[in-house]
């Protein structure tokens, strides 16, 4: 279960603002916003490709691009 502790003299609005935070992050808003009504397939098709996209922006910023090879170096062999 998702919670948020408010530490001393933090304003409750600034607690409930990391609160919807965490649930965004947690997914737990979305899941139920999809709860809520019927999904019709396009709307889930374009759900799931909003997903993969995300886990693509964050598998691509993740992973280390090859350097490109200096002048006067030999490019390496494929």
């Amino acid at each position: 279960m998702t919670e948020v502790q408010i530490r001393k003299g933090e304003p409750v609005d600034r607690a409930l603002k990391r609160l919807k935070t965490r649930l965004e992050m947690d997914g737990i808003l979305e899941e139920v916003r999809r709860l809520r009504a019927h999904e019709t397939p396009k709307e889930r098709t374009k759900r799931k490709a909003r997903a993969a996209a995300k886990r693509g922006k964050i598998r691509f910023r993740f992973t280390l691009p090859k350097a490109p090879a200096a002048p006067g170096e030999a490019a390496p062999a494929a």
